[in-house]
């Protein structure tokens, strides 16, 4: 009997037009609390640096408050972009949330830079020269570390012993939406998380990674998630009205314009105009809408393009209230056990 999907979470902690990163912040706190009641399985909060729509630089430093406003949820980083970091800084980062909230981190690694050129180089540290592409060198010191496997001869052997989480570690996931993240998960023995709604065309790379996965101390099989960009609403009508902000958000960014989120109204009448152009606005990305039953089936058919054993949901929508509400609508598709505090506590 095949086992159900697992619901998960994707925040990136975007800022409501008219409203601050302050205000971006607790809503993270307060959808965590939410979706941890409903029943959702993870809680990802992602690295975005240098813009007005989203509230979420530093994973690491925001994991620690949602573990312990939760109880019964996974919780980490969807995921740290690891070439603006020295790995056993993240190994030492990542253990010390391990050990204040044993089982329960997740580590989710990613290359891409996470925002534009200037704003990478002013996060190097070393701005003499760019900074070198050696994610490969970089994932597998990073590794060694968390794993207690650097070779004994290594310059730096004797930092895994002194990493102040242990005996506890967290779970270290690959995410990617390229085919190169997919090989290297494939290669490493990671579980993978693709993001679909950067790349929709993923399930190609999702059966490769299958395909060419090397079970491992790690995973004996390989295990897959799917991240979904998802807004569920009482009516299929609601639910664009909704995503009208993030159409016209991803429409300037990929014009070099940074905005808040804006409203549905001024992103209507945006779209409205861009209509008469020859692109759609948001066009090139997945977006699942609708209302409930049509949303679990659209991410049931998702799922299983992907062999993914989880859906990892990613809404942006200008009230924060109805992105909670999305949430809401879905884990009642979905049918979720909500979780009471007793039982979160039971699943740690």
């Amino acid at each position: 009997m095949s086992q159900p999907l697992r619901l998960s979470v994707l925040d990136q902690s975007p800022i409501p037009e008219g409203h601050s990163g302050t205000d971006a912040l607790a809503n993270t706190l307060d959808l965590a609390r939410a979706v941890d009641a409903l029943g959702y399985h993870r809680y990802w909060v992602a690295e975005h640096h240098g813009g007005p729509m989203l509230a979420g630089p530093s994973p690491e430093v925001l994991i620690g408050p949602i573990a312990a406003a939760t109880s019964g949820l996974r919780v980490g980083s969807g995921g740290v972009m690891l070439p603006h970091y020295s790995p056993f800084k993240v190994a030492e980062s990542f253990s010390l949330l391990s050990g204040l909230f044993p089982g329960r981190i997740d580590l989710a690694l990613g290359r891409a830079a996470g925002t534009d050129p200037l704003t990478t180089f002013a996060l190097q540290r070393d701005r003499r020269q760019a900074a070198p592409d050696d994610f490969p060198e970089q994932l597998a010191e990073l590794l060694a570390y968390i794993e207690g496997r650097m070779p004994p001869e290594h310059p730096f052997a004797r930092l895994q012993t002194t990493l102040p989480g242990l005996p506890n570690a967290p779970e270290p996931w690959l995410l990617g939406s390229s085919d190169q993240s997919g090989i290297w998960a494939a290669e490493l023995g990671l579980p993978y998380a693709f993001a679909d709604f950067i790349n929709p065309r993923g399930a190609t790379i999702a059966q490769r990674y299958r395909e060419q996965f090397i079970d491992s101390h790690r995973l004996a099989s390989p295990l897959q998630a799917v991240a979904v960009f998802t807004l569920c609403a009482e009516s299929a009508e609601e639910a664009e009205y909704l995503a009208s902000s993030s159409k016209m958000a991803i429409t300037l960014l990929r014009r070099g314009e940074l905005i808040a989120v804006p409203t549905p109204e001024r992103a209507i009448s945006f779209i409205e105009a861009e209509r008469r152009g020859t692109v759609a606005p948001g066009s090139g990305r997945r977006m699942v809408l609708g209302e409930p039953q049509r949303v679990r089936g659209e991410l049931e058919q998702i799922a299983r393009d992907y062999g993914a054993a989880e859906l990892i949901i990613v809404t942006i929508a200008h009230d924060h209230a109805l992105r909670r509400r999305s949430y809401e609508l879905i884990a009642e598709a979905f049918e979720l056990e909500p979780r009471s505090s007793s039982q979160a506590a039971a699943t740690v």
